[in-house]
């Protein structure tokens, strides 16, 4: 099904594959009649030509990147544009889109908000925006349509920004990289790696994208060979898929954990820029003859079956198939992983009792969002649930589609109609059952997803307060010919359907009615509207002399989520008041950290309002460890402070408040093994804290205090490797590699917004 090559190979013609040897130029010639020159060939690749053309430093090892468009939504676009107000902006120089997919349901915190849409409207009038309103459509969806483009790069505040199929090149970020944007600063990495995908074969009937998705995400996740690279997707296969089927596969690559994606285009996506009225925004983009890419991933689409991530990663992937054939096995290995991913005891959480007559039951079934609710895929879950009943008993199917545009056709198609009827719920387009504020089933119960992750808690449940939900992802079709089945996991393989796929039209008039649309025409003498729940960012100091950090959280986890950072879901009214919302800072992982983190800090708040920080007895027992290891140490040059340490963290969503929150508590360093994503790291730097790297087993440990002298100097001379102390117990060295001279200044400055204010 899936083969993966990890070291660079030749793709010649888009098609043919040769292994990079001292033999290849030989076995090129042989075929081609040309032998490859190495350095043009990895420049054949299409992410080579879009990130050049986009490239502002000449040097294409050092890539200084300027996208053309940009979006973010409603848990997003308050504190970007709050910071990038704060640090000089007059107007968007770009397109930006503002939707509101996250905080749709205006129910949790008063007019909170609500509030926030108000805000984003001024704003979009203000500086010259795009606006959403909620409900007509989740930002992924909006921008496919509205602003892809063969060639164009796009930037956007949510991990999930992903359109290569449309020829797109596009990077989901956190925040402050968004502000980097609108202030006309660029987007700075090294030239990533870039893997092909070659896709071969047709997919089979019942087999969706989704499934494709997931065996590709099973296959390469776990020994991180495609991380912060550039997917390629190239070959034969491709033709045999339809613009909405590639963008499916498309959207999932994030889960990968790639930098971004891109694929041939053709003229099924000619008739898509067609059919949305956009047809000067295509154009056909393929590699070069001979193209040298770091790896290769071999899908064979024909052998793809309907697939399953079972709680709680989308990496967690067997087939429909092995998991109806062996229950009892796979549900074993699960509960034992969750328990102790979740820290449960044994027992706690358990999947055996959805086991009934030998098959696996669920409770509830949902298709969504930007990787689910697409206009194909709710096709065909009508196609297989028409004349059915989902039953009068306790499973339950939402529908929700990705847009209104994409929700009127399935009104005139008879979809809607043929779904409703069978007893599913129809819903607006809503991005919450992919981050736990919509649907959220009940406790024990176990809900199947075309969605995009199911992390723990992404369902909406707190394991922390007893409840415990688990989400499994699947494809749409498997979804409906599960609920056909009252709820008994069913692929959609094992169901003869003759699927009508009907032709999309795209009605523009559904955006022009009620999209605000002030892009390049900023009315920058309006105000813009602050809620009561809108506050400004808190001052950052800049980066002390010396450090003396207490260890506030210690996570040994493999693997820490986003989610586990800065719980989505019900705190996501919170996402602009940044002191409101860093009371939830860890809490579902680490529920003592936020007390903890305050402690730390209370001897510097206790300086910022002019008394003496050792009057602190912990601090001053520190600090007088610390004058033994340095001497002529002094108080007034010594930042105080706490860190947090966990293995691998930032998988998943893009969101910068995972970083704002630590350090608006007064965090001012990460010590890692790895970053499990570029992301966090940036957001972590742009918040002006220090992303350390330690190598070896921590010698430290909750409530241990790390001194660390002449840390501003290091970080000026660019020193990779940063001598500290445990006080009290040892010496250790952390690593501070791989930062710009712009990453650096901003730590030193303390956060991105008092860099800009500084330039």
């Amino acid at each position: 099904m899936i083969t993966v090559t990890k070291t660079p190979v030749y793709i010649l013609g888009a098609r043919d594959a040769v292994p990079d040897s001292p033999d290849a130029p030989a076995i090129i010639k042989n075929k081609t009649g040309v032998t490859p020159d190495r350095a043009a060939a990895m420049k054949n690749t299409i992410a080579y030509s879009i990130l050049e053309k986009h490239n502002t430093s000449g040097d294409m090892s050092a890539l200084k990147v300027k996208f053309d468009a940009m979006a973010s939504h409603d848990i997003t676009y308050v504190g970007i544009i709050q910071t990038a107000r704060a640090s000089g902006l007059e107007r968007f120089p770009l397109p930006y889109v503002l939707t509101n997919c996250h905080n749709s349901l205006c129910a949790v915190g008063g007019t909170i908000n609500e509030d926030d849409h108000m805000f984003g409207l001024s704003a979009a009038k203000k500086y010259g925006g795009i606006y959403v309103p909620a409900h007509q459509a989740v930002i992924h969806q909006y921008m496919r349509e509205m602003q892809s483009g063969c060639g164009r790069m796009i930037l956007g505040s949510d991990s999930h920004t992903r359109y290569g199929p449309l020829g797109t090149m596009a990077v989901g970020e956190g925040g402050p990289e968004l502000v980097k944007q609108l202030l006309g600063r660029t987007y700075d990495i090294d030239m990533p790696g870039v893997v092909a995908v070659r896709l071969s074969g047709k997919p089979r009937p019942g087999v969706g994208p989704q499934d494709v998705a997931l065996a590709l995400i099973g296959a390469v996740f776990d020994d991180g060979c495609v991380k912060n690279k550039v997917l390629e997707f190239i070959g034969d296969g491709i033709a045999s898929l339809s613009a909405d089927y590639r963008l499916g596969i498309d959207v999932m690559t994030t889960e990968t954990a790639c930098l971004s994606s891109i694929w041939e285009t053709d003229d099924v996506i000619r008739e898509y820029y067609e059919t949305h009225g956009r047809p000067d925004f295509y154009r056909e983009m393929k590699p070069g003859g001979i193209a040298l890419y770091d790896g290769l991933v071999d899908i064979d689409l024909s052998k793809v079956e309907p697939m399953i991530a079972m709680p709680f990663h989308p990496s967690n992937v067997y087939t429909i198939r092995e998991l109806s054939e062996s229950p009892d096995d796979i549900l074993t290995a699960v509960e034992k992983d969750g328990q102790s991913r979740l820290g449960l005891a044994p027992g706690r959480f358990t999947l055996h009792d959805k086991i009934k007559g030998g098959k696996l039951y669920v409770q509830q079934c949902v298709i969504a969002g930007c990787a689910g609710g697409t206009f194909e895929n709710i096709c065909a879950a009508a196609d297989i649930l028409r004349g059915r009943s989902t039953g009068a008993d306790e499973l339950a199917l939402s529908v929700y589609p990705s847009s209104q545009p994409v929700f009127l056709e399935l009104v005139k198609s008879g979809a809607i109609a043929d779904l409703m009827t069978c007893g599913a719920s129809i819903r607006s387009a809503f991005c919450g059952p992919c981050f736990g504020a919509g649907d959220v089933p009940a406790n024990n119960a176990l809900s199947i997803r075309h969605a995009t992750r199911n992390f723990p808690s992404r369902e909406g449940s707190k394991p922390g307060e007893g409840q415990l939900a688990s989400v499994a992802l699947m494809d749409a079709r498997s979804i409906a010919a599960t609920a056909r089945n009252g709820g008994a996991l069913t692929s959609a393989a094992d169901i003869d359907i003759a699927y009508s796929s009907p032709k999309y039209f795209f009605d523009s008039k559904v955006y022009e009615n009620r999209c605000y649309n002030g892009s390049g025409n900023p009315q920058t003498e309006l105000p813009l509207t602050l809620g009561p729940g809108i506050a400004d960012w808190p001052p950052m100091p800049p980066l002390a002399e010396h450090l003396i950090l207490r260890v506030a959280s210690f996570i040994t986890d493999p693997v820490t989520t986003t989610d586990e950072l800065i719980p989505s879901g019900e705190t996501s009214s919170f996402r602009s008041n940044p002191m409101r919302l860093a009371e939830f800072t860890l809490s579902r992982r680490d529920p003592g950290y936020v007390a903890r983190a305050k402690a730390a800090a209370a001897p510097e708040k206790l300086r910022e309002s002019g008394g003496d920080p050792l009057s602190d007895p912990a601090l001053k027992a520190e600090f007088e460890m610390a004058q033994k290891i340095y001497s002529g140490l002094n108080i007034t040059e010594t930042g105080i402070g706490s860190v947090v340490y966990a293995v691998k963290p930032g998988d998943g969503s893009a969101r910068e408040q995972a970083a704002s929150c630590q350090k608006v508590l007064g965090t001012l360093a990460n010590i890692a093994r790895e970053y499990a994503t570029k992301r966090y790291r940036s957001n972590l730097i742009n918040w002006g804290m220090l992303p350390f790297i330690l190598d070896e087993d921590a010698p430290f440990t909750e409530g241990d205090s790390i001194f660390i002298p002449d840390i501003r100097a290091a970080v000026e001379s660019k020193r990779d490797e940063i001598p500290a102390y445990i006080l009290g117990k040892c010496p250790v060295t952390l690593k501070l590699s791989g930062l710009t001279d712009d990453e650096r200044q901003i730590i030193l400055d303390g956060c991105l917004i008092n860099y800009y204010r500084n330039a």
